[in-house]
């Protein structure tokens, strides 16, 4: 078997995987206030994703180390995504969807970090750029927003979860497929992970980027309501997500070509300083289409961000623990992040609208920007050497 053969259903399920995603991130808000629920609402359901995430994460990312497989977790989770979405879009009052909604998350939250902590563990074994697989997630949630967008607007918001269960069935079946990884030690223990909490780096390295991904998660729940606000349709915000994440994808295929060229905290404290400038510009718009013509810039945000940070923090952990740790790092990103995002952003936007939400989101941002600044100076910044 090819090298691009035995990677082909990894990258398949990063395709289809981030093509569901897609539709949760992009279309979620929109189908709740569909079924009658305010901002304030919509933002307690959005925050039930990244708090079961904090449960999640580690959990899956434990097993995956004890047991020393991802494929297998991976098809679990999936079999779990597929069944608890049916039941998820079935409920209609507010602590009903919460409640399941917990569940659904449970399953779905590690999928994502499973499948770049196995990329990582591929692309090192094969030795090729981790960006050239994990772009495929990307464009897998750049294809699914611009044609869900366009097919919502046509059938209504109502029916999102046939195109969610389309792409759900896909990545199921390709994960059949995957090769697994190959660990040559002793299965861990509960004890290993203090490893991990003890690791200061790392530690501190998380709680500083939590000001920076708070205001992407916050985005990422509340740019669709805000195109709206604004004027715009769901197409319109199908778009908006396809001319972001095809940068994103971009940027993450030619990973190869820039990446390695300086310390990743300096490329990380580079995207913060974007991350403000955009939400601060984002605040001023008042034309969605404006908003759309900028969503560029979120591959220069998030995925020379994610690229990076993920790229340290593996470093900073030992491969023993190598996907506990990267679900600790999605935990907090997704996780933590996402419930101040989606709790403070939904109360934002319903009191004061979108514009205020963005300038609070740049103020966060630069925050997190000066503060890992600082870090970088300081001895903890330079627990790794720069990249060769």
């Amino acid at each position: 078997m090819t090298k691009n053969d035995s990677l082909l259903p990894l990258k398949m399920l990063l395709f289809s995987f981030h093509a569901t995603n897609t539709i949760i991130i992009s279309f979620l808000p929109l189908y709740l206030k569909h079924k009658g629920l305010d901002g304030t609402e919509i933002g307690w359901v959005l925050a039930v994703g990244p708090l079961a995430s904090i449960f999640a994460q580690p959990f899956w990312g434990y097993m995956s180390d004890k047991y020393k497989t991802v494929k297998r977790i991976l098809l679990i989770c999936i079999m779990g995504l597929l069944i608890s979405s049916v039941l998820f879009f079935q409920m209609n009052g507010l602590l009903a969807i919460i409640l399941m909604g917990a569940v659904f998350y449970f399953f779905t939250s590690p999928i994502g970090a499973l499948g770049d902590s196995l990329a990582q563990r591929r692309s090192d074994d094969l030795r090729v750029s981790f960006g050239s697989i994990r772009m495929w997630g990307s464009i897998g949630f750049a294809t699914s927003s611009l044609i869900v967008g366009e097919v919502l607007s046509s059938i209504g918001i109502q029916y999102m979860i046939w195109p969610y269960l389309f792409f759900g069935v896909i990545a199921l079946l390709v994960a059949f497929r995957l090769t697994d990884v190959k660990v040559e030690s002793d299965p861990i223990q509960l004890k290993d992970v203090k490893q991990i909490v003890t690791n200061k780096p790392f530690i501190i390295f998380l709680g500083i980027i939590v000001f920076i991904t708070i205001s992407h998660r916050a985005n990422d729940s509340y740019i669709g309501l805000y195109i709206a606000q604004l004027g715009g349709s769901e197409s319109m915000i199908g778009l908006a997500w396809f001319v972001g994440v095809a940068s994103e994808a971009l940027v993450f295929a030619l990973a190869g070509k820039w990446f390695r060229k300086y310390h990743p905290l300096i490329f990380i404290i580079a995207a913060g300083i974007i991350y403000s400038g955009r939400w601060f510009i984002y605040s001023a718009i008042d034309d969605p289409i404006y908003i759309i013509a900028l969503q560029f810039l979120h591959g220069v945000t998030f995925g020379v961000f994610y690229l990076s940070a993920f790229n340290y923090i593996t470093r900073l952990i030992p491969k023993l623990l190598q996907s506990t740790g990267h679900l600790v790092f999605f935990a907090v990103f997704f996780g933590v992040s996402g419930i101040a995002g989606s709790l403070v952003g939904g109360a934002l936007i319903d009191s004061f609208g979108g514009g205020t939400l963005y300038a609070v989101m740049g103020c966060f941002s630069l925050t997190g920007t000066v503060i890992l600044t600082l870090y970088h100076l300081l001895p903890y910044g330079k627990a790794i050497k720069r990249a060769q």
